[in-house]
């Protein structure tokens, strides 16, 4: 694995998840001292130029994690109304890729969202009103409630928080840095279970 392609997740100065951020970004907040503390494991060491009064050549140790001063900039919402952007490939991970009619795993490209209550007949299209479906199953469901199709709902959709969202939207989640967004989840999140 290139380091590269890792992610530092930036939070606010009181440890809120806030998003993820590359190398670039994170040197970035360091070099600006808008960095409040790191924590987690070092994930690059990134040498610069010599300081011609000092001789000395310039230094960043980027953390997984990286507390920044204020929230500027991250989309993060303080009000307990926040809901987080739907889109598949949150909806899927959140799912767990699993297609919630038929339990079975399956390729990003072999799922589908399904609306419980079809949107056809005025079901919305929220986090609340959407599960992960493969296409055979969305398909034989078509325009009717799991009930109507006879088919068991084998989870109950639900809206993810703020730090849940962080978590779906992350590439590769460390595990230092998934152990600082678990303890962000709400104690009853199914979350908790599917990650243990």
């Amino acid at each position: 694995m290139h380091h590269r392609h890792l992610q530092v997740l930036r939070t606010d100065a009181s440890g809120m998840p806030l998003e993820w951020i590359g190398y670039q970004e994170a040197a970035k907040l360091y070099y600006l001292e808008q960095v409040a503390y790191g924590c987690g494991s070092i994930l690059f060491r990134l040498r610069g130029g010599i300081n011609a009064k000092t001789g000395q050549r310039s230094r960043i140790e980027v953390n997984s994690i990286v507390a920044t001063f204020g929230h500027a900039n991250s989309g993060y919402k303080v009000d307990m109304g926040y809901v987080p952007p739907l889109n598949n490939a949150a909806l899927f991970r959140r799912d767990g890729h699993i297609c919630l009619y038929c339990g079975n795993l399956f390729r990003h490209s072999e799922l589908s969202r399904d609306h419980i209550q079809p949107t056809s007949r005025g079901g919305s299209d929220t986090w609340n009103n959407v599960v992960t479906a493969c296409k055979r199953c969305n398909n034989h469901k078509a325009g009717r409630t799991p009930e109507e199709a006879k088919m068991q709902l084998l989870a109950i959709p639900f809206t993810p928080t703020h730090a849940e969202y962080i978590y779906l939207q992350g590439r590769r989640v460390l595990a230092d840095q998934m152990e600082f967004l678990k303890a962000h989840f709400p104690r009853k999140s199914p979350l908790h279970q599917r990650l243990s």
